[in-house]
């Protein structure tokens, strides 16, 4: 039971600091596999198709909010999903030891970045981000970035959206198109790690980690004029740096 309770609880909460700031994802697939024990193929399954969910629902918030630019967010999803499919293609080849220790880099790498990155004026104020930038290269942003999200689980929005900030886009609308373009890297990534997994403790786990992934997310996105998203992304990074360079030490 209080394994149950865990499972929901992590996602109800880590589902509302995505809906709030766009990331956060990573933490999943670092509670199954890391803290759980679950095998790194589990993890990641029951991991993607929680981002499927987050992506849908706080992306259609952050499009009602007019902080999406989707004719971007379909260039990038594009390149994520041939993207996606590569990295789970990948990860599948590679030792569950290394797959691990892949996750952990990127989520210490991750939280880094967020911790030096800051946000300029100009950032803030430009409302038509990438209007310069041909299709052809966010095609290839989008291929990159969603193989090496699916290959070590971090979902997406956690290495897209600091990336997009740092190209001149809006925060907001970054948090908008991170969590769209999620979607397209969750779809190969949990139907081609579901495949890998046991039907029956998928069956038992996937509707309880859904349903509570989805309530934090929906209640995050709906909310997150209410609290400083600075706040809450320095705090996930340093908790993320922590968490990592443990998980990296201890092995």
């Amino acid at each position: 039971m209080e394994y149950l309770i865990t499972i929901v609880i992590a996602n109800v909460l880590i589902g509302g600091m995505i809906g709030m700031t766009g990331i956060a994802g990573f933490l999943l697939p670092m509670l199954y596999s890391g803290f759980l024990g679950m095998p790194s193929v589990q993890g990641l399954a029951l991991s993607f198709f929680a981002f499927l969910i987050s992506g849908v629902l706080g992306a259609y918030n952050y499009y009602r909010a007019k902080h999406l630019d989707l004719k971007l967010a379909v260039w990038i999803s594009a390149g994520s999903f041939v993207g996606a499919i590569g990295g789970v293609r990948l990860n599948l080849l590679i030792e569950e030891d290394m797959v691990k220790k892949i996750l952990y880099l990127v989520v210490l790498l991750s939280g880094i970045s967020i911790l030096l990155r800051k946000e300029s004026e100009d950032t803030k104020k430009n409302d038509r981000p990438g209007q310069k930038i041909p299709p052809l290269f966010w095609l290839a942003f989008g291929a990159v970035t969603g193989l090496i999200c699916a290959l070590s689980g971090a979902g997406g929005p956690i290495l897209v959206m600091p990336l997009l900030v740092v190209l001149k886009v809006p925060v907001r609308t970054a948090v908008g198109i991170a969590l769209f373009d999620s979607v397209f890297i969750a779809i190969p990534s949990s139907i081609g790690y579901g495949m890998g997994c046991s039907p029956k403790e998928l069956l038992l786990l996937l509707p309880l980690s859904l349903i509570s992934h989805g309530i934090g997310v929906w209640a995050g996105s709906r909310n997150a004029a209410l609290i400083r998203p600075d706040l809450l992304k320095k705090g996930v990074a340093v908790f993320s740096v922590l968490i990592a360079l443990y998980k990296l030490i201890a092995g």
